[in-house]
């Protein structure tokens, strides 16, 4: 028994024995093999390659990555003899092992080769780019290209006169091309209805009017010797055309590019007011309902009846397609017309100050117009030939070109508590046509002076109880009632912004609060169309 116990024993020591002998030779094999990189404390010391991410390998130099991905690409390229499209986006993984195997470089192409394989486009074309100002649409090819740009033209001409020529731009790169729009019947000659014979004896006269005929004098031309039609067009936009070559999924049919270039978009655009605008007249000018220009320009417009102040810049939205098109239409008419209106300006009147001095007429004639356009809006025109049959009469203006104050809110914060115009009447004692506009306010808060002007009334006013009056440069007035206290006097001029009162409620008031009125030409008006 006890020699079964030893030996079971020296069974035990040889099987460890053996199995620490094998690991140790296990263990200098893999050294000298070379596949486990020695470990040593150097930071990453195998790096995990991914393309497409998927990876593909692990090395021991993270620089050679880039190498082995260029070579792959040119292996996979080669194999082909049309041109390949394909994506192969590179990351890299380090860390620090111990023991690790990493893999040759011919395993990663072969890895690197399958992934860029499945992303190759066979369909990759030679395309050509439209680029109109910041828009850019890619088309199949340069007939493409000019038929796109052919489309534009041919919206606004049917005679076909007009045409595209696509041609390299010789101030820039090799590869931009750049439309222009040919009139085909330049450099044409008309040909002459019949053949003049040279005379016998007058060979100087002749000579002599063959070559006063080429001057045109537009004055003896009749109606019926000037040719119609469209005299030039052009595009507004820069047109640039770049080739190059894409896949087909980045292609833009020709159908679909034309509805996209040609097609109105909403384009934003301002409008600078200018004297003697109106919102009518503006409204009409960018054929904008009013109502829409107010919602645009809330900051500026309160209602249709705002006053509008010259310089400032309204927002409008104008439709434009992608690419627009200019032109000079030459039209016969026979019409009614009206004179420009002749403007007299008087440097004591304010801009706000016109007066007629002749009503306008209309009058007829007969005239051959060059008409401006872009896309289908009329820009301006000209007079080419004109018969006036009947004479119109020019309406003349006098107006102002001195800047009018301007108005601001009489005091800080508050609250409108009524508004001018009908109300149902305060405490059954305030009028039911309120002249003004209140403010609820904290008893005693400050009231300014909203403009410049020369206090005409201070003191107790009846149902105003203590109120201001002061009337300024441009005729207006702007009273303010129901103070509590007066700090101004009849006869003393205040400059915009000047305390004036303290707010109260005396008089017919239900409240501390501020009645601030304007009035033109002694007729009560809205004060907040002028603030």
């Amino acid at each position: 028994m006890i020699r079964q116990r030893k030996i079971r024993r020296t069974h035990k020591r040889i099987e460890l024995g053996f199995v620490l002998s094998s690991l140790l030779a296990l263990f200098v094999f893999l050294i000298f093999w070379g596949g486990i990189p020695k470990f040593e404390h150097t930071g990453d010391n195998t790096f995990h390659i991914y393309v497409n991410g998927s990876e593909v390998g692990t090395i021991d130099d993270d620089s050679r990555a880039e190498h082995l991905l260029i070579e792959s690409r040119r292996r996979v390229a080669s194999a082909s003899k049309s041109l390949m499209f394909m994506t192969g986006d590179i990351s890299i993984r380090g860390e620090e092992q111990l023991f690790g195997k990493v893999d040759s470089d011919e395993y990663v192409m072969e890895k690197m080769q399958e992934v860029l394989k499945k992303t190759v486009d066979e369909n990759i074309q030679r395309t050509c780019t439209v680029k109109i100002q910041e828009y850019m649409v890619t088309l199949r090819n340069l007939d493409d290209a000019r038929k796109l740009l052919q489309a534009a033209l041919d919206l606004y001409d049917d005679s076909g006169r007009f045409v595209v020529e696509l041609s390299n731009s010789g101030d820039r790169d090799f590869n931009v091309i750049t439309p222009k729009v040919i009139n085909t019947e330049d450099g044409k000659e008309e040909e002459p209805e019949e053949q003049l014979e040279l005379p016998v004896g007058g060979v100087s006269a002749y000579i002599s009017d063959w070559g006063l005929s080429e001057v045109v004098d537009e004055d003896s031309m009749s109606f019926v010797d000037y040719k119609l039609g469209v005299l030039a067009m052009n595009f507004i936009e820069e047109v640039e055309i770049s080739q190059g070559y894409l896949p087909n999924s980045q292609v833009t049919d020709l159908e679909t590019a034309i509805e996209n270039v040609t097609k109105e978009q909403e384009t934003p655009g301002e409008y600078e007011i200018k004297s003697g605008d109106t919102l009518s007249a503006i409204s009409l000018a960018v054929n904008i309902p009013m109502e829409t220009l107010v919602a645009l320009n809330p900051e500026k417009l309160e209602t249709v009846n705002s006053t509008l102040h010259i310089g400032d810049i309204l927002t409008i939205t104008v439709p434009e397609p992608e690419l627009s098109v200019e032109r000079i239409e030459r039209i016969y008419v026979e019409e009614v017309y009206d004179e420009e209106v002749i403007y007299i300006d008087n440097d004591e009147w304010y801009t706000t100050q016109t007066q007629v001095l002749q009503q306008p007429s209309s009058g007829y004639r007969k005239a051959i117009l060059d008409v401006h356009y872009t896309n289908d809006k009329e820009i301006g025109k000209e007079v080419v030939k004109e018969q006036i049959l009947l004479e119109a009469v020019p309406k003349i203006v006098e107006r102002g070109t001195k800047i009018p104050p301007t108005y601001v809110k009489p005091i800080y914060g508050g609250r409108i508590s009524s508004y001018f115009g009908y109300r149902s009447s305060p405490g059954g004692i305030g009028s039911t046509n309120h002249r003004g506009v209140d403010w609820a306010v904290p008893y005693g808060s400050s009231v300014y002076a909203s403009s410049g002007g020369v206090v005409s009334f201070s003191g107790w006013g009846g149902s105003y109880g203590y109120v201001v009056y002061i009337d300024h440069p441009d005729g207006r007035q702007t009273r303010y009632a129901h103070n509590s206290r007066l700090v101004v006097s009849v006869g003393q001029y205040v400059n915009q912004g000047d305390l004036i009162a303290y707010s109260g409620s005396t008089g017919a008031s239900t409240g501390p609060h501020v009645h601030f009125e304007m009035r033109i030409n002694g007729v009560a008006v809205n004060p907040l169309d002028y603030l």
